[in-house]
């Protein structure tokens, strides 16, 4: 992996489909390791863990999913302490997981396409679905839970990582609730006597869909819980906070089950993206009795992440990952053989929510193609200067992420590392500096995965200057490409 920031030659690609491609063959082993690989030095203030959560296994005993996000749940620990870091991976103990590892093959259907082996007679009516846990991984309080929005979260030892079960969170939410992949964790909470809290979501769908709304001390009680109705289906995958208000963008979309009931298509891939319909923007007040709920219109195309949200006197400011449509899942093709220059890039966005005229601005802020945008944890609601997000090695051209991009908001200015042709980028984690003097003096650890040599390596920057790693941990083995994390100073 080298830094290549200089622009690519005109038509010529930053990676190898190949090379990208290895990066989705499954991990199938558990490890247990102090990692000795390490390039410059581990910064003697990083103390705690980065955990990260991703599909680990892309295949069920040599039977292909169909779609990456139907892959079981791996969880990754990398636990710094005194200048060492110790890595454990461990799979998600899924009561389905567990069947088919003593089944030895494929006993169920997955949401993004995969059907079991036996062609329609044996995918027909069968509408039970596994809890994959594989999307995000949080400490609150003494539990560590991997979550997956479509249900419940599980609950893991948080130092070996094994699974203890299902958690309701104390009876909180019933059988087949769900619980958001996308928790908000708000630094200073007005419900929480300033304290910090955990602000998530639940969707039932249907007819009309329900969003519930939970807020949590950080040992896990339960600060408030409250519910709106919005007609129609509801497709919302990440929502953002301030301290007055929780904001979800509901994706202008159909859904019609009949395929998936009668074992033609995937849940997901019933999901119709209506072009010329607007995005709805809901503005769900925090303080009880949570009324005056807003709705506002805009075009936005298809949202899945948002990198925050902030309060302007009488506006609201969002900052979101926009692409012009929604990439339909093709079941006749492979996803990893994918054309990136066909399909629509993801962009950032800011939208300025006018809640006194109730109208909607809109600009584009960064034209690159990007995602998994992360800001420092203390200014979550908050206005923010800087930006951390993957990014594509090219500023124009759709590709895979390969790079490290950081903004700064007030001098207009960026910073760009890219790993490129070789590394393979994802979501980065900003953890703060003990004695930070500004809002970017904290550690930026992007999990990378080198294809040449078939392995995952831990980057860690300087958030003030990504010009360079700071140190690079470089796995014995490689990890699927994950989707979401977290850190916790414990």
């Amino acid at each position: 992996m080298q830094n290549q920031l200089l622009e690519q030659e005109k038509n010529t690609k930053s990676y190898s489909l190949k090379d990208w491609q290895k990066g989705y063959e499954s991990q199938p082993n558990e490890y247990d390791y102090y990692i000795e690989d390490i390039e410059g030095e581990i910064p003697l203030d990083l103390q705690g863990t980065l955990y990260r959560n991703g599909p680990g296994l892309l295949d069920i005993h040599g039977v292909p999913i169909a779609h990456p996000f139907d892959g079981d749940g791996m969880i990754s620990a990398f636990t710094f302490e005194d200048g060492k870091c110790h890595f454990r991976n461990r799979f998600v103990k899924t009561k389905e997981y567990l069947e088919e590892q003593k089944a030895g093959k494929m006993l169920y259907r997955g949401v993004f396409g995969t059907q079991k082996p036996g062609g329609l007679f044996n995918n027909i009516f069968d509408l039970n679905i596994k809890n994959i846990a594989n999307t995000n991984v949080i400490r609150l309080g003494d539990k560590l839970l991997a979550l997956w929005e479509a249900a419940e979260p599980y609950h893991l030892d948080p130092h070996t990582l094994e699974t203890i079960g299902i958690d309701n969170l104390q009876g909180i939410l019933k059988s087949g609730d769900s619980f958001s992949a996308h928790p908000r964790f708000d630094p200073s909470s007005k419900f929480n006597n300033g304290k910090p809290s955990l602000v998530n979501f639940g969707i039932k769908v249907g007819l009309f869909s329900v969003i519930t709304i939970y807020e949590f001390d950080l040992s896990g009680e339960l600060i408030q819980q409250y519910s709106h109705p919005i007609p129609g289906f509801c497709f919302i995958h990440d929502f953002v906070i301030t301290p007055n208000y929780c904001i979800f963008f509901q994706n202008p979309v159909g859904y019609n089950p009949l395929p998936f009931v009668f074992g033609l298509k995937g849940a997901g891939e019933c999901v119709e993206f209506k072009r010329n319909e607007p995005t709805k923007i809901i503005i769900i007040p925090r303080q009880s009795p949570h009324q005056n709920v807003k709705v506002l219109e805009v075009d936005a195309g298809f949202i899945f992440h948002h990198a925050n949200a902030f309060e302007e006197n009488d506006k609201i400011i969002v900052d979101s990952i926009c692409y012009e449509a929604l990439t339909q899942i093709n079941p006749d093709m492979s996803y990893k053989e994918v054309d990136f220059s066909t399909l629509a890039p993801g962009q950032l966005w800011r939208f300025s929510l006018n809640l006194e005229q109730n109208i909607v601005n809109k600009k584009l802020i960064e034209s690159r193609p990007c995602e998994f945008p992360v800001i420092n944890p203390n200014q979550v609601g908050r206005n923010n200067r800087y930006l951390f997000i993957g990014a594509t090695h090219s500023k124009t051209e759709n590709a895979p992420l390969q790079a490290l991009l950081k903004i700064d908001f007030h001098r207009q200015e960026k910073q760009l590392y890219s790993f490129a042709p070789k590394g393979f980028a994802g979501e980065s984690i900003f953890v703060p500096k003990t004695n930070a003097k500004s809002e970017d003096d904290g550690w930026v650890l992007s999990l990378i995965y080198d294809s040449s040599a078939h392995r995952s390596s831990l980057v860690i920057f300087d958030g003030l200057d990504i010009s360079k790693p700071v140190a690079t941990l470089n796995l014995k083995h490689h990890i699927p490409y994950g989707l979401h994390g977290s850190w916790t100073n414990r």
